[in-house]
């Protein structure tokens, strides 16, 4: 076994870092643009006056560094070659997402809203596997080229987790002689609708409640007749782009779905399964950085005479730390090979166990490197002045959302007992 990092891809590191020292960074000094991430970041970044919104001179900034990052051949890296991009497999992006997060915060990498010069963009992808012939026509190059921007509506007031149960309901209808859908029902945690072109909208076109078929995913104006943004969901971590989204009489022609009638809730499961494997070393990195900040502070900061550092209290609890982080770094990047030596598909039926160990291990990490970079940062590690609580505050929420930790534990039960995956068949023959 070789656990190198192929060579193209270190090489492809220090290229994102001279990137970053050469442009990203004198963008980020550039007048008073350090205000979004210093001790001002909450206050700066958002519109408090027009619902919590981002400010426009924050989404700005950062259309500007992914402008340059596009110029530079970097923001379409994990993109499909026939697409556009470069073809970056599961295993870059995971190197890649760890090594920005560790350098903290910063233009480069903004977490809170998935902002990086390298992009995560898993409809791309989702949209290469799932789109018919038809359907590729129509969107590719509106997709492609940033004309349309959606939104993702799949979770609703009622229902998370259990999104086969979901109220939102489609049904044909013709106007004017032309068939189409009559779309009813309310999204949550929709996020960008306040940018979106369109939203992505999951609703149950057949079947009972439960069924994994009978759901259909159709791309919705964003301002077509009868949808209207409820209400902008302030959150832990602020500005917010998260609205709760209602869907009256909504109607849309009868091409207007992505995929097949019937079979959408596998888009969904292939937007998940990219981001929980790139979530998870994203908030790997970031652990890390919390982990190399506490130590650094350690060794510089004496009180009663002598460097915190030689305090087993202040020691121990980063050895288990960084010793978590050495290990969940082997599986992720374990996992994102496998996911680049299957078909795409293939992922939720006998890999998804493991992508799920990666991510709710990952979240929870990140979180607890956070809490005790504050302790032993002590009264500034509480601060704003530090960017603990940030990290702190915005990895909380993957801890919840696409997949709360307890049904990404289930999943992983469900392989391991036998009951979904690989096992299932074995453990069945057993029993007989």
């Amino acid at each position: 076994m070789d656990f190198n990092l192929p060579a193209e891809l270190t090489a492809y590191l220090a290229e994102l870092d001279d990137f970053i020292e050469r442009e990203i960074k004198p963008l980020e000094r550039e007048g008073d643009n350090i205000r979004f991430f210093d001790h001002r970041r909450e206050w700066a970044r958002t519109d408090w006056d027009a619902g919590g919104l981002p400010r426009k001179e924050w989404e700005e900034l950062l259309a500007e560094a992914r402008r340059r990052a596009d110029a530079a051949g970097h923001l379409r890296y994990a993109w499909p070659k026939e697409m556009g991009g470069k073809g970056g497999s599961n295993l870059d992006m995971a190197v890649i997402r760890e090594h920005l997060a560790a350098k903290g915060l910063g233009l480069h990498n903004d977490l809170q809203n998935e902002h990086s010069i390298v992009g995560n963009n898993p409809f791309i992808l989702m949209f290469k596997e799932f789109a018919t012939n038809a359907q590729y026509e129509r969107y590719a190059d509106d997709l492609l080229n940033g004309r349309i921007r959606t939104g993702f509506g799949l979770t609703e007031p009622n229902h998370g987790s259990d999104a086969t149960h979901m109220e939102t309901r489609a049904v044909p209808e013709t106007r004017d002689g032309k068939p189409g859908w009559l779309i009813n029902g309310e999204k949550m945690w929709t996020t960008g609708m306040h940018v979106a072109t369109h939203v992505m909208v999951f609703a149950r076109t057949s079947g009972n409640d439960g069924d994994a078929q009978g759901i259909t995913c159709f791309l919705v104006p964003a301002k077509a007749p009868g949808v209207k943004i409820e209400e902008w969901l302030w959150t832990f971590n602020m500005p917010t782009d998260h609205p709760r989204v209602s869907f009256t009489d909504v109607w849309v022609p009868e091409e207007s779905y992505w995929g097949e009638v019937g079979k959408g809730l596998g888009l969904g499961q292939s937007f998940v399964h990219q981001n929980r494997i790139r979530q998870a070393a994203s908030s790997l990195g970031a652990a890390v950085y919390c982990i190399e900040e506490s130590v650094k502070y350690a060794r510089e900061r004496k009180p009663f005479g002598k460097p915190l550092a030689e305090n087993q209290a202040i020691q121990w609890p980063l050895v288990e730390l960084a010793t978590q982080a050495e290990m969940l770094r082997l599986l992720i990047r374990k996992t994102a090979w496998e996911m680049d030596r299957m078909p795409h598909r293939q992922i939720e039926r006998e890999l998804s166990d493991k992508v799920s160990m990666c991510n709710y291990w990952a979240n929870r990490l990140v979180c607890e490197a956070a809490d005790r970079a504050m302790q032993v940062h002590g009264g500034i590690g509480y601060s704003r002045h530090k960017p603990f609580e940030h990290i702190y505050r915005h990895h909380r929420r993957y801890r919840i959302t696409e997949g709360s930790e307890e049904i990404q534990m289930r999943k992983v039960a469900a392989f391991l007992f036998g009951y979904m995956g690989p096992r299932r068949r074995a453990f069945a023959a057993a029993a007989e």
